[in-house]
């Protein structure tokens, strides 16, 4: 691997403008990356990818690179991109191993920081590291939120969220598993104990319904929740998933992984109309997950899933739209059913806080800046964007960290 990845890395033809480098949302500084890594400076390289991008391990893995970094290098306009993500992922995978952190820390500077997924873990290294007092409440028993609970195994090894902890703990970062804000402790309460700031990534972990008759019945179950912990569920051999974006392709190809013989994705429109990462899906078609087109789901039955063919047209205005026809109701037979298509936040939080506003969808409002309408309160990640990527996690997550500082360090004058 290692004579590939220098082979790869000498692919790179150090360009004066680099469109890589452009099309990373954390503008990570490619070039250098690749120049350092070919000149042995691994440790360096490495503290560099990690002070720009405390999640650079993980964005290495699951980032959709075909149209961030490697879908903007130049030598795949004829060619084949240079393999960036597996340089990224082997100089930051040496760095965590090799190097130890330590930071002393102010305790006037205390922060709170509200789920550990990955907009409060960037939020997290950036403070610690600047000298800040850092406590963590994290509802579930590990850290990592979504990645964690919602993005599988094969796709995220979780042992590296147990190094990013051991990093974190190195740190002088607190960490309170199982303690959800909003029950017992509220956000007033953290004030009152004496943190200056509090920085709210929760995450999406509400599983939107699809209002339909049968999505009670016991076999009925949601995507979010299911890949919490596949193996608590029986599913049978026979499993349809209602919806095709990025967690429906996880939870297909999960299911396959898990023993259900059979995987099947309904579908409102064609191939072309799947929201789900291109790549992903062409993984789940090599998987055997297999794809029914053009079926809206009417009703869900014991025996499966009720549908109704449906027809796609484009408006005047260049909208498609999905329309259903009429007489085309048929069952589609499975075990069982898993609906996927979406999710929005928990509202424990703003149910138990005056003055955090929310939007028409339940997701916190902020400015610009990551400020919510409460003084001292700040988010950033899924719980204000709706479900996004990791690394635009960490992008919007960076800018918060120096807004909050900021705050802070006024506040102390």
């Amino acid at each position: 691997m290692q004579n590939n990845l220098v082979s790869e890395a000498n692919r790179c033809l150090k360009c004066k403008v680099p469109r890589c480098q452009k099309g990373c949302p954390v503008n990570t500084n490619i070039k250098e990356m690749i120049q350092m890594f070919l000149d042995k400076d691994i440790l360096n390289a490495g503290k560099m990818l990690f002070d720009n991008n405390p999640l650079t391990l993980i964005c290495s893995l699951v980032c959709p690179h075909e149209r961030q970094c490697e879908g903007n290098c130049v030598l795949g306009i004829k060619g084949d991109s240079v393999n960036i993500s597996s340089i990224e992922n082997y100089i930051s995978d040496y760095y965590l191993k090799f190097v130890e952190s330590s930071c002393e820390k102010n305790r006037e500077k205390k922060i709170a920081i509200i789920g550990s997924g990955p907009a409060g873990i960037t939020i997290a290294f950036i403070l610690a590291s600047r000298g800040y007092d850092i406590t963590i409440f994290e509802a579930h028993d590990r850290i990592g939120g979504v990645l964690m609970y919602g993005i599988p195994e094969f796709r995220l090894p979780k042992a590296i969220l147990v190094r990013l902890k051991d990093k974190m703990l190195e740190l002088g970062i607190k960490i309170r598993p199982n303690t959800l804000i909003g029950p017992v402790l509220t956000i007033d309460d953290l004030f009152r104990d004496g943190y200056k700031a509090v920085f709210i990534g929760t995450g999406v972990w509400k599983p939107k319904s699809l209002g339909i008759k049968g999505e009670s019945l016991g076999h009925v179950h949601y995507a979010i929740d299911y890949l919490k912990n596949p193996d608590v569920y029986t599913l049978g051999d026979k499993l349809c998933i209602i919806g095709a974006g990025n967690v429906a392709i996880d939870v297909a190809r999960t299911a396959l992984r898990k023993g259900v013989r059979e995987v099947y994705i309904l579908y409102r429109g064609g191939m072309e109309d799947i929201t789900a990462e291109k790549h992903e899906v062409e993984y789940a078609k090599i998987d055997g997950v297999k794809f029914e087109l053009f079926k809206t789901p009417i009703e869900i039955v014991d025996q499966g899933v009720i549908y109704s063919s449906t027809i796609k047209s484009i408006d005047e205005y260049g909208t498609e739209n999905f329309t259903t026809v009429e007489n085309t109701e048929n069952l589609f037979e499975a075990d069982s059913v898993i609906i996927s298509i979406s999710q929005g936040p928990r509202a424990n939080i703003v149910t138990t806080t005056k003055g955090i506003a929310i939007g028409n969808n339940g997701l916190v409002s902020t400015d610009e800046t990551g400020k919510t309408t409460r003084e001292g309160v700040f988010a950033s990640g899924d719980v204000v964007t709706g479900a996004k990527t990791v690394v635009e996690a960490v992008r919007l997550s960076k800018q918060v960290a120096d807004v909050i500082d900021k705050y802070v360090m006024e506040k102390l004058k």
